[in-house]
């Protein structure tokens, strides 16, 4: 994985599917609270006016010159949690995120958030 500062210089960057095809564009990173490791990132989809930020897992992403690759496809990324572009995560939406990728969700050991915005 690369580093969480160096995916924030990619913000407004293309990410892509595993066939190449255009999700949106990379808003913000969201680091795994255990490790401080880039764990999800926020892309923008959705229609002119209509805008979302979606949540895609950064696990497996691959970075070219011109856009960053994540393994999963439009598709899924499509129909994955979103929050309104002013919106922000809630504690209790974080396990929705991870099942929508079947990902296992655990919190922190006090409770604490999984996921914060970087």
């Amino acid at each position: 994985m690369f580093p969480a500062e160096n995916l924030r210089d990619w913000r407004g960057e293309k990410v892509i599917d595993p066939d190449g095809s255009k999700i949106g564009e990379l808003e913000a990173v969201y680091v795994d609270t255990a490790t401080d490791e880039p764990a999800f990132a926020t892309v923008r989809t959705g229609m002119i006016g209509r805008h979302k930020l979606t949540f895609v897992p950064l696990a497996g992403a691959t970075v070219s010159p011109s856009a960053l690759r994540v393994r999963y496809d439009k598709k899924l990324v499509g129909d994955a949690p979103s929050i309104d572009l002013d919106g922000e995560l809630t504690a209790g939406d974080e396990p929705g995120v991870f099942a929508h990728y079947n990902l296992p969700y655990l919190p922190g050991a006090a409770g604490e958030r999984r996921l914060a915005r970087r």
